[in-house]
């Protein structure tokens, strides 16, 4: 069981506005440098160090080395369940929107996965097509689903991470696919040039074939 003062130091490490920041800003599965990362929470590159430091005492992020620059990445697909968990909760009640909260309530990355109206629509098809179980305690693939993410060039490499797995919306307050299963469905999408990444945001844009695609194979309109 997870002490209180545990629970306590990793919710510590998240309240900080510009560690929250930063941890948004890695939201969309990317490794950034900490001057990145202090451009995204408005603070000097000496102060993001030791908010980047905390972050990663916390087990929050990671580092990598690359030549002479250090990246910073969220540690987990866990934690990016964490934060979004967080999101959906800081963002009741619904605020009012401008274009920008639109593109991401629409169609986004959520680590590595797909979120929004988008990726909700599309774990509703699975399910209501006998392919996916979900709710709150978790998720599977039945063998019809299995076939037909087969059938459209769908591939999750092995991996210790958790093959399917629920994930709460928080725009949409609704659950939308995870786990291995949701970003492989998310790299097919890239690949079939159905979403198409937005420079510098994590929303995705659903592109022309994206609409025709989508309709075609899950029934899903996004137009």
């Amino acid at each position: 069981m997870v002490s209180t003062t545990g629970l306590a130091a990793t919710a510590a490490a998240i309240g900080d506005p510009a560690r929250a920041g930063m941890l948004a800003a890695l939201m969309d599965g990317r490794a950034l440098t900490a001057g990145e990362l202090a451009g995204v929470a408005g603070i000097a590159p000496q102060t993001a160090s030791a908010h980047l430091a905390r972050l990663a005492e916390a087990g929050l992020i990671q580092q990598e080395k690359q030549g002479r620059h250090r990246y910073h990445r969220l540690a987990s697909a866990e934690v990016a369940a964490l934060l979004e968990g967080l999101m959906a909760l800081a963002a009741r009640p619904r605020p009012a929107t401008g274009p920008r909260e639109h593109g991401l309530r629409t169609a986004r990355t959520c680590y590595d996965h797909m979120a929004g109206r988008l990726a909700v629509a599309l774990a509703d098809a699975l399910v209501a097509r006998g392919h996916l179980l979900l709710d709150t305690e978790g998720a599977a693939l039945t063998e019809g689903g299995l076939a037909f993410l087969n059938d459209l060039g769908v591939r999750s490499a092995p991996s210790r991470r958790r093959f399917c797995r629920p994930c709460l919306d928080w725009s949409e307050r609704r659950l939308h696919l995870g786990g291995a299963v949701g970003a492989a469905l998310c790299a097919r999408c890239v690949e079939l040039g159905w979403v198409r990444p937005v420079a510098g945001s994590r929303a995705l844009t659903i592109t022309p074939a994206g609409e025709l695609g989508f309709r075609s194979a899950f029934g899903v309109a996004m137009a």
